[in-house]
């Protein structure tokens, strides 16, 4: 469907802008307009934010990509397109870097705007706001270097599954590939009370892991596979402490060497 520009005012923000289909009526006034966008059984008008994904086709042929600015004050206003020019993942991993290293609080939107090659706008429009990048930058973190975490759950012992997941983090705390640590532990170290959503987030995905490790671990002792005396619940927690104590060494210089050697000990007290 072909749009066009309705009437837009200054209190509507900055950046919206409303659009209404190219070959119906007006409504007749502003007021109008917004009730129809906003849910009326008319489907008159779009409202557009610079969050939206889609395009339109506006009257002049031009194309209005997925985020838009609308300038003016009580009047008609002009609308300026600004088409995306990066790539949103290769722009996503290099926050990623940062907010690794830095950690969330010691990442400024300066930082993550130079690392990442746009704009402070068009990082809003892309991605929210800095918490709301964290969290996906998260994500990213998770689906990427943290695979081995939940192949590690598939390993046939339950011992096979601790060494897995031991050196599993030994290995990618220390390498050199990337900052060293972990991107969850590095970004919830001193976290202030600004920060305690990001901090809850951050607990609640390790509280997550944790409980899929020990249903697991339950599963093997089920089938004796651990001794009646191991506690499931016990060796989970034992097992993401070290992870976590890896992480806080690494990022303190702590070697592949002496992280693995860590792991081998841990393994030679596992239950049998």
């Amino acid at each position: 469907m072909e749009f066009e520009l309705a009437q837009v005012r200054h209190h509507v923000g900055p950046n919206e802008i409303w659009l209404r289909p190219k070959h119906n009526p007006p409504l007749g006034g502003f007021r109008g307009e917004t009730r129809a966008a906003q849910g009326s059984s008319s489907p008159q008008c779009r409202r557009l934010r610079q969050s939206d994904t889609e395009r339109y086709k506006i009257v002049d042929g031009g194309t209005f990509p997925s985020y838009m600015w609308a300038f003016g004050r009580g009047r008609h206003c002009q609308i300026m397109g600004r088409p995306r020019e990066f790539c949103v993942d290769g722009a996503l991993d290099r926050a990623l870097q940062v907010f690794w290293r830095r950690g969330f609080e010691g990442t400024s939107l300066t930082d993550l705007t130079e690392a990442m090659g746009i704009t402070r706008p068009s990082l809003y429009a892309a991605y929210g706001n800095k918490e709301e990048l964290f969290r996906k930058a998260l994500d990213l973190y998770d689906e990427t270097y943290l695979a081995f975490t939940r192949d590690a759950l598939k390993e046939p012992t339950a011992r096979a599954v601790a060494e897995c997941l031991l050196r599993g983090f030994a290995d990618i705390a220390t390498d050199t590939g990337h900052p060293p640590g972990c991107l969850g532990t590095n970004g919830a170290l001193a976290c202030s009370a600004a920060a305690e959503p990001i901090r809850e987030e951050l607990v609640k995905r390790r509280a997550a892991y944790e409980a899929a490790l020990r249903r697991r671990l339950e599963k093997a002792k089920a089938a004796g596979d651990l001794p009646d005396t191991a506690h499931p619940g016990d060796l989970a927690r034992y097992i993401m402490t070290l992870t976590q104590g890896m992480a806080v060494m690494a990022s303190s210089g702590a070697t592949r060497k002496s992280l693995q050697h860590v792991a081998e000990i841990a393994l030679e007290a596992w239950p049998s």
